[in-house]
């Protein structure tokens, strides 16, 4: 299990913090231009003058570091976000507002979006929960307006349809930026995740009669 500090704790000298932070804005750097699957340890360390043995006094592995630098995109794109949901007015709004504001992120900083969730840790390694809270950070911008447009419903229902829309949006975003079946224009792309959200939005007691019908029926094989 990966602890956030080498050490366990929270405490780092400054000349550490220092360099820690040097070497995550190299990583950060690498990503955005070339991709993480073009990290290398020894790179990074020679760009921000460490020692390669130095590296691991400020973090584990490579995993690791992409995992902290994933923090901070996830962070950077809950902020943006965030301000876009407060400038909407409904609940609905909102969730359009959010839906394109991801879509633009995802456009703007595509190798590191790319890296939220292409990223596998080596040899079947749990992902450290420090990682786990930042992710499900995001789903908060779609599980608020949503409880506001299901009244009385469970908040494990609430959030199964959350993840569900916010999957949808991520699926078509990721269909057209990688241009897997047709080159969306951006105008377009953002069109089509604001039309989802709202017919997603239209189709709520339809979706939650599904859910209740559901629960505790057989799967079918």
């Amino acid at each position: 299990m990966f602890k956030k500090y080498p050490d366990g704790k929270m405490q780092m000298s400054a000349k550490r913090k220092a360099q820690r932070e040097l070497l995550l804005e190299a990583v950060e750097r690498k990503i955005e231009r070339d991709g993480f699957k073009e990290l290398r340890i020894r790179e990074l360390a020679a760009e921000v003058g460490i020692a390669l043995g130095g590296v691991y006094n400020l973090v584990e592995d490579l995993d690791q570091l992409i995992l902290l630098v994933s923090e901070r995109t996830l962070g950077r794109m809950n902020e943006a976000m965030t301000a876009s949901a407060d400038e909407a007015a409904g609940p609905i709004d909102k969730l359009s507002a959010v839906a394109v504001t991801y879509c633009r992120f995802a456009r703007k900083n595509l190798n590191l979006w790319r890296a939220l969730f292409e990223h596998r840790i080596a040899d079947g390694r749990d992902l450290p929960d420090w990682q786990s809270h930042a992710q499900l950070s995001a789903f908060q911008h779609v599980a608020g307006p949503l409880a506001q447009l299901m009244p009385g419903v469970d908040k494990d229902t609430v959030d199964l349809v959350a993840r569900t829309l916010f999957a949808a949006v991520h699926g078509v975003v990721a269909i057209g930026l990688e241009g897997m079946l047709l080159a969306v224009p951006v105008a377009a792309l953002e069109r089509q995740v604001v039309l989802l959200v709202r017919a997603s939005c239209a189709g709520l007691p339809g979706i939650l009669g599904e859910v209740g019908a559901t629960e505790g029926r057989p799967v079918q094989e």
